[in-house]
């Protein structure tokens, strides 16, 4: 007879849809458990591996004694001046390493935490649908209620900040924005950050501009860091992850810059919850930041391959996308008959083929599905003669 306690979980984690990439994880074990040969296109891990140099200062700083014991909070004065460095050398922007920089344990973790600093219960927090799931879990987390400003193609998969409703701006405290965005790698442009940086004046509304993937462009088209915006600093932060430029997603390492107080209010929270990134870390990242950009575009040159690889096939097959200017991923609506779940779905049972449905990053998603090319373009050529077969 069980004699312990009830466990019963407090209603913010109740609430809690499945995490997605948790769920796709779960859908991949039991697919190799039954002896698929998987071809994994659903998470953005990038399958290259971190740049040797990197590799080599990280065994270098594990060896500091001084590295074993508490790191500082907010990331160490060299790690936050090679920040400072890397945004004046990549776009032109001056960041005070003192006050307008802060190191995190992967850029979701500052964006899991930053509404716990600014947004009181019952607070309005604007997040882009599709978008990235800890967008609103985190507004969900701070007692906050998300409005999802819908992504559509007729729209450049930018949101219709006209549209939203007056009540709503004026209860808003945070705006997610994202660009190169995840899942539609859209790109932003000028004229849209400058529309969001008056809307932010206008209501007193935080922006946060997730620019995880702003490394992963192609064709000559630098995508630009909302930092460069005039205003943009009076209005809000920028988040950054060495993960996707560096392939160093398992490291945790990344950073947010902007608003002296907006990154004061995140620092207080993460002094709270955590004890800042491993200091050899940090020494790994400043060598990052200082890679030669014929490093960067080597990557970028591998996955412009694979994207042209996977676009052409799936355009000769009759799936309807368009060619992405940035980021990893190809966004494509699903073939007639299908919806997002049950393409995804086809896919993997008849194809072995894991992708991710479009509606796990919220309603506005339905109907596409997120192809990453995180897999060797041999592989990419085998997936498109699988989905052509089973089409």
């Amino acid at each position: 007879m069980r004699t312990g306690i009830k466990v019963e979980l407090a209603s913010r984690v109740k609430n809690l849809p499945p995490y997605l990439f948790a769920t796709i994880d779960k859908m991949k074990k039991e697919a190799i458990s039954r002896g698929i040969d998987l071809i994994d296109m659903s998470i953005g891990d990038p399958d290259l591996p971190t740049p040797p140099h990197i590799v080599d200062a990280m065994k270098i700083a594990t060896e500091k004694p001084e590295h074993h014991r508490y790191p500082s909070y907010e990331g160490m004065p060299s790690f936050r001046e090679a920040v400072a460095g890397w945004c004046k050398s990549r776009f032109n922007v001056t960041i005070d390493p003192g006050t307008e920089a802060l190191s995190l344990i992967g850029s979701k973790e500052g964006i899991g935490h930053i509404p716990l600093a600014f947004v009181e219960p019952g607070d309005t927090v604007l997040v882009p649908s599709p978008g990235y799931p800890v967008y609103p879990v985190s507004a969900l987390f701070a007692g906050g209620e998300s409005y999802l400003m819908p992504l559509r193609e007729e729209n450049g998969f930018l949101p219709d900040l006209k549209s939203i409703p007056e009540k709503t701006l004026i209860n808003a405290r945070l705006m997610f924005i994202n660009y190169p965005n995840n899942p539609t790698s859209a790109v932003a442009s000028r004229e849209f950050f400058e529309e969001v940086i008056s809307l932010a004046r206008r209501y007193n509304i935080i922006v946060c501009h997730d620019a995880a993937y702003s490394e992963i462009y192609f064709d000559g088209e630098r995508p630009l860091s909302f930092m460069e915006v005039e205003g943009a600093k009076d209005v809000g932060i920028e988040f950054h992850s060495l993960s996707k430029t560096y392939n160093m997603t398992g490291w945790r390492t990344g950073f947010a810059v902007g608003n002296s107080e907006v990154i004061a209010g995140l620092g207080k929270i993460k002094s709270n919850l955590d004890s800042g990134v491993f200091q050899a870390i940090q020494e790994a990242s400043i060598v990052a930041l200082q890679t030669d950009d014929l490093v960067l575009s080597e990557i970028r040159n591998i996955y412009r391959e694979r994207r042209d690889v996977l676009y052409d096939a799936l355009k000769q097959i009759g799936i309807a996308l368009s060619s992405p200017s940035a980021s990893f991923y190809l966004w494509t609506k699903v073939p007639e008959g299908f919806d997002s779940a049950s393409f995804a779905a086809h896919l993997l049972e008849k194809a072995g083929i894991l992708i991710t449905p479009g509606n796990g990053f919220g309603a506005a998603g339905e109907g596409y599905v997120r192809f990453a090319l995180t897999v060797p373009v041999e592989r990419i050529r085998e997936a498109a003669d699988r989905i052509k077969s089973v089409l």
